[in-house]
């Protein structure tokens, strides 16, 4: 995969989230969703805020690394505290604030050359990972706003980079837990939306995840409690895998319940 292909399939994937909200009424906009405490507009406002992090980072370090010098201590705390500064608009202002960020991030990270790198949270990444960690952001902040509106999204292979971020990241969810990583290799073996199959890692790895890509990336982004997907695991610690899986970085939250949405 190039730079480019990411830059187009962010884009349109950044297009079908906006799809998801545009045109809703107001109330819609207060609906609850899966994550404790938030709403749809919380949702938005969180993805308007990482994009302005994202497009900083690609076209301003110096802004980007005050951002993150203010919140130092505790982010998490940080980036809900952001939220503040986009709630209080009507869902027409926030709706064009997150455009308006989302343009400027993409636009931006186009501009990075593919082998440089950019500042980020944790270390420096390249342009075409950093965009994939804003498709994991879309991925599922716009699974819980289909949630709450109660609509289910159609998948494309754009998944795909979703799903290699994650196996970049495996071991997020040992972190966040205080938990030693394992030394080992993972064989993923996954079947895209298009019926293709998908392999990351060694071939003859013994810890193998298999399953559908969706199911993977609803798994690892704890958008779906592990019961209620088709994803298998061989080998003891591909199977605590499954139970840890997390493709952020931070606390891991309370996940999905068992059956919370197998209707």
């Amino acid at each position: 995969m190039t730079q480019r292909d990411v830059i187009a399939d962010i884009t349109a994937e950044a297009a079908d989230f906006e799809g998801l909200v545009a045109g809703i009424d107001e109330a819609a906009w207060a609906l609850p969703t899966p994550a404790p405490g938030w709403s749809v507009a919380h949702q938005v406002g969180h993805l308007a805020f990482i994009f302005r992090l994202a497009g900083a980072a690609a076209a301003e370090p110096q802004v980007f690394k005050a951002m993150v010098e203010r919140a130092s201590g505790d982010f998490d705390a940080a980036v809900n505290a952001s939220l503040e500064s986009y709630l209080g608009d009507p869902p027409e202002v926030l709706l064009n604030r997150w455009r308006d960020e989302r343009d400027t991030a993409i636009k931006a990270l186009a501009a990075v050359p593919a082998d440089q790198v950019v500042p980020w949270l944790v270390r420096p990444l390249p342009p075409a990972v950093l965009c994939c960690a804003g498709m994991m952001e879309l991925f599922a902040h716009g699974q819980d706003i289909a949630d709450a509106l109660g609509v289910t999204r159609t998948r494309t292979d754009r998944l795909w980079f979703v799903a290699w971020f994650v196996t970049l990241v495996w071991d997020f969810g040992y972190q966040a837990r205080g938990l030693s990583t394992p030394d080992v290799q993972f064989r993923y073996e996954l079947t895209a939306p298009s019926g293709a199959l998908w392999t990351f890692g060694p071939e003859d790895a013994g810890q193998r995840i298999t399953g559908p890509a969706e199911d993977f990336c609803l798994l690892a982004t704890r958008r779906r409690h592990r019961d209620d997907l088709a994803v298998t695991a061989v080998g003891a610690e591909a199977d605590q895998w499954l139970d840890i899986a997390q493709a952020y970085r931070g606390a891991a939250g309370d996940g999905r319940r068992p059956g919370q949405f197998t209707a």
